[in-house]
């Protein structure tokens, strides 16, 4: 592997380009946490839509976060820029950041944008394997120059708040797409137990969301994601489906459980928290109230 981190200069500046999925950008904190393990001197700038900024902010290992727009990303002068999205418009990016090393995976496409080729990460990790989201990002800073090691849990910082009145679990119950949405019918029973347990349930939703159902809990909707995270900070719990909120509760440490459709739980399960998933073949239409409740039963969270 080449070592790029010891010929970038000291000190030095590192453009990191994750572009979109909530996810996916909490699940790239654990690279920049290694980024910055291996070069404590360099400035770290993350590239993002400005609805996910407020997932970078107040993470140390962070210290500017830049709009997508290929001038801001030049006058910030980067040395190396890291691709952690391949998309068009990130390809783009990286290509005329004007950085001396534009390095991105070898799997994406417009393969020209880059002058470093960061093979797979079952070869730099030495594992022939399904590898985690977390673990794919992390072999990035791998064949970059840092060394091999224990990959950190994902990292989101949070304002303060006084400790809640009442212990409180998060239960996000809506998703993306139809077959990654548990039933409402199903969360409601959840819940029940939940607040039987003595944790209050609380859901959480974007503004477009359909939270009727939902109607005789407190409801966070539409909360910008700095209070978001807030709010999970201060949780007990977290329930819900395989969604970017699940990827936050477990950056906090929160015990989880995560609902699964068709996603492989391999690539996308809660990284390095107390979770439990529940995947049933049939999809989530074959999930029971009582699987999620077992899988709450041996998480073993009080209030």
């Amino acid at each position: 592997m080449p070592n790029v981190l010891e010929e970038v200069p000291r000190p030095g500046r590192v453009a990191i380009v994750r572009l979109r999925s909530l996810g996916d950008c909490v699940l790239s904190t654990p690279a920049l946490a290694l980024l910055k393990r291996a070069r404590a001197d360099l400035r770290v700038a993350v590239v993002a839509e400005a609805r996910f900024h407020a997932l970078f902010e107040h993470n140390p290992d962070v210290d500017d976060i830049l709009r997508p727009d290929p001038r801001v990303l030049r006058r910030w002068r980067p040395d190396l820029c890291l691709n952690l999205h391949g998309g068009t418009r990130s390809a783009f990016l990286t290509l005329v950041s004007g950085a001396r090393w534009r390095a991105g995976f070898g799997h994406f496409r417009y393969q020209f944008a880059y002058n470093l080729h960061i093979p797979r990460a079952q070869e730099i990790l030495g594992a022939e394997r399904t590898v985690h989201t977390a673990e794919h990002l992390a072999s990035a800073i791998f064949y970059l120059g840092a060394p091999v090691q224990e990959i950190p849990r994902a990292r989101l910082g949070a304002t303060g708040q006084p400790p809640p009145a009442r212990p409180y679990a998060v239960l996000h119950a809506v998703a993306t797409a139809p077959e990654k949405t548990w039933r409402a019918d199903g969360f409601l029973e959840v819940a029940r137990h939940i607040e039987e347990s003595g944790l209050e349930a609380v859901f959480i939703g974007a503004a477009g969301d359909d939270l009727r159902p939902f109607s005789r809990h407190r409801i966070v909707q539409g909360a910008p994601l700095g209070q978001v995270k807030t709010l999970l900070a201060g949780a007990s719990l977290f329930v819900g489906n395989d969604s970017g909120p699940a990827h936050m509760a477990a950056a906090f440490g929160l015990p989880s459980v995560v609902i699964f459709g068709p996603s492989d739980p391999a690539i996308w399960a809660p990284w390095r928290a107390r979770s439990e998933v529940v995947k049933v073949p049939g999809g989530m239409a074959e999930v029971t109230v009582a699987q999620v409740v077992n899988a709450l039963v041996r998480l073993r969270v009080s209030a």
